[in-house]
């Protein structure tokens, strides 16, 4: 049985090993593939495995052989599902394995908002500091968490960790999902509509999938609803983000921060236009790259095709 992983260098740079995978079939690994090679790279195989490398419902229809699309990532969009299942399929997910990284990153990234880390260790080792009349200064206002709002948008398991660690700085907690809430949800959150958290968080963090109704979620008109100088978080996907209206309000000073993790196209475009918006802080997508999280990755990514092999297949996101 022929096995392709399309995209494995992210994932495993060379600190890791596929060998669980490499025992199921004749394996081969791409560091990277640009999508005029995709279907040469692919062809007869039976298992295809990608992050980030696009199966779109026309390279799908030309690998006759592929039995199995395994995505290295919790998200989906990499893979089209609906014409996966047309040609029978089965696409599996990565749930649950970077929960803690990106709780540790959306508030590496708030904090930094709030604090001004960086800007100001810069500052005191660029000699600021020891040309001080004072024994401390500030380059940015210092925001206490503590009291505020922080409203989630979108509430699986990564957005009710956020919900535990934002209670533990002291802040109200808001989320806003889609479907039913479950009974089981933590007693200090609290559920509402989006519009309802726009308006009353200090904080928005998003947490939701990238779907068509989710495309673009803020933008102008979500933007306006939201308070004066809040800040937003991002470690979900950049299409969550009108990046060009999250720049203007940026820039004019309407919200007061930004912290992503992802951004529409990546790598971006030299003229993305949050890449020199005031007030924003951007880190290149590695709030899912800890080596702990990479390590349960792979370690999930072997299980869901030993379980499809064995005609139990698990975490299967086209069924």
């Amino acid at each position: 049985m022929k096995i392709v992983i399309l995209d494995g260098y992210t994932t495993n740079p060379g600190d890791l090993s596929w060998d669980g995978i490499a025992e199921l079939g004749e394996l081969t690994i791409y560091d990277r593939t640009p999508a005029s090679e995709i279907l040469i790279r692919a062809e007869g195989a039976e298992i295809v495995i990608t992050n980030k490398t696009m199966l779109t419902k026309d390279i799908i229809s030309q690998l006759p052989q592929m039995k199995y699309a395994g995505l290295l990532s919790t998200g989906t969009n990499a893979v089209d599902l609906a014409a996966a299942k047309e040609h029978n399929i089965t696409v599996t997910n990565i749930p649950a394995y970077s929960t803690e990284g990106v709780t540790q990153m959306v508030f590496a990234l708030l904090l930094e908002l709030t604090n001004n880390v960086a800007r100001h260790s810069n500052s005191a080792r660029s000699g600021e500091w020891t040309s001080s009349r004072d024994f401390c200064y500030t380059l940015a206002p210092q925001i206490d968490l503590s009291g505020k709002t922080m409203g989630i948008v979108g509430y699986g398991m990564i957005g009710k960790r956020v919900a535990e660690v934002a209670r533990a700085f002291g802040m109200k907690v808001l989320f806003s999902k889609n479907t039913p809430l479950e009974q089981s949800h933590p007693h200090f959150s609290e559920q509402t509509s989006l519009e309802d958290l726009l308006q009353e968080s200090d904080v928005v963090s998003l947490h939701c999938p990238l779907t068509s109704e989710t495309e673009k979620l803020i933008n102008n008109s979500n933007i306006e609803l939201m308070k004066e100088g809040a800040l937003l978080i991002n470690t979900g996907r950049g299409g969550l983000i009108n990046e060009d209206d999250l720049a203007a309000a940026l820039n004019s000073g309407r919200l007061g921060g930004a912290g992503v993790d992802v951004l529409s196209t990546e790598p971006p475009a030299a003229d993305n236009p949050l890449l020199t918006a005031k007030n924003c802080v951007i880190t290149p997508h590695i709030a899912w790259a800890s080596f702990n999280s990479r390590k349960r990755l792979i370690e999930i990514a072997t299980k869901n095709l030993k379980e499809f092999l064995n005609n139990t297949p698990q975490n299967v996101v086209n069924a």
